[in-house]
């Protein structure tokens, strides 16, 4: 059956049950931004943006946005090809925005070809999202191990397995893979994960935006001059 585009309404995958028209009509109805959202006064923002991050970090999960620690990052491969994916932010403090991944990775191995990235945050529940680009520079093995430390026997199990972005010959050589290391995760928690390495991103840019129903949203962005100072400038939205 084809609609009026001549497209087939059918999704053509096997197993599909989602028309074209029923994915089209979901996606029009959808509505952002229906109820109260917080200013956003540009006049009274901190002279650099590491303090409102953090405060509007903890706006939003305050709101009751899940997840607000999750974010996109943004690669570029060595034909200069663009990458991006969704990963936990560690910390952000001083030295710049952490994350941390397998260096033999997709994402690990475009850092170390092409070490500039671009972080992306997004919390619906207050309508504000956080655009940071910088350069990257990978954690000694003392700091990636400490990173681990800190976090569950899941992780640790995850970053014993190993082999991110590899292929997979099928999910039961997974389950087995990852049963075993669940298995040494909890045996040994100080475990050697060689390729884990922890990440930071130096910032260049930041800029904070805020939704508004009138679609008169306000954007604010920090650049650091040659000399180190953070300017600020607003944008159209």
């Amino acid at each position: 059956m084809t609609n009026e585009s001549g497209e087939s309404s059918q999704t053509g995958e096997p197993g599909g049950t989602t028309s074209v028209d029923e994915f089209r009509e979901t996606l029009h109805s959808l509505r952002v931004w229906d109820s109260p959202l917080p200013a956003f006064d540009t006049s009274a923002a901190p002279t650099e943006p590491l303090p409102l991050f953090r405060e509007w970090f903890v706006a939003a999960a305050k709101a009751g946005q899940p997840e607000p620690h999750t974010m996109s990052l943004a690669t570029v491969d060595g034909q200069g090809r663009p990458d991006v994916r969704t990963l936990m932010l560690h910390d952000a403090d001083a030295r710049g925005w952490h994350f941390a991944s397998h260096a033999t990775s997709a994402k690990g191995r475009q850092l170390a070809g092409q070490p500039e990235a671009a972080l992306g945050f997004y919390w619906p529940a207050v309508a504000r999202q956080v655009r940071i680009r910088g350069r990257v520079t990978a954690c000694g093995p003392q700091e990636s191990r400490a990173d681990l430390a800190v976090r569950s026997r899941g992780a640790l199990a995850a970053a014993l397995t190993g082999r991110q972005s590899e292929v997979l010959g099928s999910v039961e050589e997974l389950a087995r893979v990852a049963q075993a290391a669940w298995e040494r995760a909890g045996a040994e928690p100080d475990a050697p994960a060689p390729t884990w390495t922890r990440y930071v991103l130096d910032p260049a840019e930041v800029e904070f935006f805020q939704g508004d129903p009138s679609r008169r949203h306000v954007r604010l962005r920090y650049r650091r001059t040659a000399e180190g100072i953070w300017e600020r400038e607003l944008l159209w939205p």
